[in-house]
């Protein structure tokens, strides 16, 4: 059973990665999210892996954290979701996204993805809605390898060094500029729907209602935030 595989990215096509280890080369499914992650052709790569093994082939399945990779295997738990499927609709809703639609109930986020229709969708969020709940998902990773410099970006960087470097002494004298943190929606969403539960509601409509809680924030979806309109679901 193959789990993992690091090696020289050969070759990337539309829904799959060769994988190029010691001379071997691995076809990989993947879903775009993970293949935007890809470095280029003769960089340095790594993905965790999902085998399948069937009686006229096996398939290897790739993805860029663990988040995708559980979510994958639920799933295709659903009738009417294969492998393919599954990662249509990992290509078109990340981790959080999908948590966020299920929790949501929203058909029309999972339907952007090919293959799946009204019914499909209606059948993943009555089937998953309450494991999702369960999940302990980590943090979405970065992409699992950083993109190859090519040589005449290596040159095009050493002939602006001058000029680099002359702005640089005259940004020094400014206060630096914090860059904002990086949110993690979905650990905030699990906090939030968490913090619900230790007050005594069930898990199930925790979810739901720190999901419509979360399309109704907007972008300002802090635990506080959450939790309050959280709150106000429930107790409509």
């Amino acid at each position: 059973m193959i789990a993992k595989l690091r090696g020289i990215v050969d070759f990337i096509g539309e829904d799959h990665v060769i994988i190029d280890v010691n001379g071997v080369g691995y076809l990989v499914f993947a879903s775009r999210r993970t293949l935007s992650m890809m470095p280029p052709v003769g960089g340095d790569a790594g993905l965790i892996i999902e085998t399948h093994v069937r009686e006229d082939h096996i398939h290897l399945y790739g993805f860029a954290d663990h988040a995708e990779k559980q979510w994958f295997a639920l799933l295709t738990t659903v009738q009417g979701v294969g492998a393919k499927v599954g990662l249509a609709i990992l290509s078109v809703l990340s981790p959080t996204d999908l948590l966020r639609a299920l929790a949501s109930q929203d058909t029309t986020a999972l339907c952007r993805a090919p293959g799946v229709g009204a019914k499909v969708a209606t059948r993943i969020i009555g089937e998953l809605k309450d494991k999702a709940a369960k999940l302990n998902l980590g943090p979405v990773a970065a992409p699992v390898a950083p993109a190859a410099t090519s040589p005449q970006a290596d040159k095009a960087d050493k002939a602006d060094g001058k000029a680099k470097s002359s702005r640089k002494k005259v940004a020094a004298a400014e206060p630096a500029t914090p860059e904002a943190p990086v949110i993690d929606d979905g650990a905030i969403m699990a906090d939030a729907v968490s913090a619900l539960v230790n007050l005594g509601y069930g898990r199930s409509e925790a979810f739901g209602a720190v999901g419509k809680a979360a399309q109704n924030a907007g972008e300002n979806r802090n635990l506080d935030t959450l939790i309050r309109l959280g709150l106000k679901e429930l107790s409509a």
